[in-house]
């Protein structure tokens, strides 16, 4: 027997509620953006995942405020869309989740949340030393529907921590890395550090 939840008649808090609460974990992007006079934003995203290779493909879902207005995120890649997209570990989790304090506009949680700033190499917005993985991203296409904000980037360049991911092989060793990710609001958080392995299905 199941219960029956009404997500079209009840779309915005409470379809937030339950989703954020049963598609779990998600992956935590913490973007960096910039603004025209240059500040650097950082704001976690768990309304994210990558969704191609060929281009390699991410897809995030920024937010507007109460106001109806964009949030700093959405207008930053509204008005010169470029990025840099972080996988954060338990080590900078906290500084992580700091970024989601709410700041007036112009204003970076850079410097609060104890983040040092590097240059990026494809794209104008800096990257974030203390994260193990840096994903330096152009936008290519950003949509609405409804109240939500749908945003297509292209992934150019990865910044791996070394010894993460094998520079011959591309593989990613998990005895290196262990991102963190997101449970239920506003405060569940999940390790990656227990883990198993199932065959994969060969053809019949």
């Amino acid at each position: 027997m199941s219960v029956r939840f009404d997500l079209a008649a009840h779309p915005g808090a409470q379809a937030y509620r339950l989703l954020a609460g049963l598609v779990v974990p998600r992956p935590i992007a913490l973007v960096t953006t910039i603004d025209a006079a240059g500040v650097v934003n950082a704001a976690p995203f768990s309304f994210f995942n990558v969704m191609g290779t060929e281009p390699a493909l991410s897809v995030l879902a920024p937010a507007d405020r109460d106001d109806g207005t964009p949030k700093d995120t959405a207008a930053n890649l509204h008005a010169n869309g470029e990025c840099v997209i972080h996988i954060c570990d338990e080590a900078v989790a906290a500084r992580m989740v700091e970024c989601a304090r709410p700041l007036p506009p112009g204003v970076s949680e850079v410097p609060r949340a104890g983040f040092t700033l590097t240059p990026s190499e494809r794209v104008r917005v800096p990257r974030l030393v203390e994260c193990p993985v840096a994903l330096e991203g152009r936008v290519l296409d950003i949509r609405k529907y409804g109240d939500n904000r749908l945003v297509v980037i292209e992934l150019l360049l990865a910044h791996v921590r070394e010894g993460v991911a094998d520079p011959a092989t591309w593989k990613v060793d998990y005895a290196q890395y262990a991102p963190v990710g997101r449970m239920n609001s506003p405060d569940g958080y999940a390790r990656t550090t227990d883990r198993f392995t199932l065959r994969f299905p060969s053809e019949a």
